[in-house]
């Protein structure tokens, strides 16, 4: 069974940092492209970022360039966010999600497995 779960969210000050995990399990993370989406109080969920099958490449929106990096740990089956710099636009919940295809175009719309998510607040 494709499980994902989210942690390491909480609440910080703007400027700090927090990683974000996303724990698979019942599958091979690193042969599928997983990605991270946030979803802030009255917002559309948006894409934030995605890493393609065996890290040949990654995507970021626009808003988290500079400040963002999606990793993989292969040996933990897990997939990293490390969010530097936060601002206090980037509280949201955020989810990690595959469909368990190779690359990142259209992630969350082809049979998606979703991750419960973790709230990340970020205050002045």
């Amino acid at each position: 069974q494709v499980q994902l779960m989210e942690s390491g969210g909480g609440s910080v000050q703007a400027g700090e940092s927090l990683r974000l995990a996303c724990a698979a399990s019942g599958f091979t993370a690193e042969y599928y492209a997983i990605g991270w989406f946030r979803q802030a109080p009255g917002k559309d969920r948006e894409e934030v970022s995605c890493i393609m099958s065996r890290g040949i490449r990654s995507t970021y929106t626009d808003s988290v360039k500079g400040r963002f990096t999606i990793s993989r740990d292969n040996a933990k089956n897990t997939v990293y966010l490390q969010m530097d710099n936060l601002k206090p636009e980037d509280t949201a919940v955020y989810y990690c999600v595959t469909d368990l295809n190779l690359h990142c175009d259209g992630l969350g719309s082809q049979n998606p497995h979703w991750g419960q998510g973790t709230q990340v607040t970020v205050s002045l």
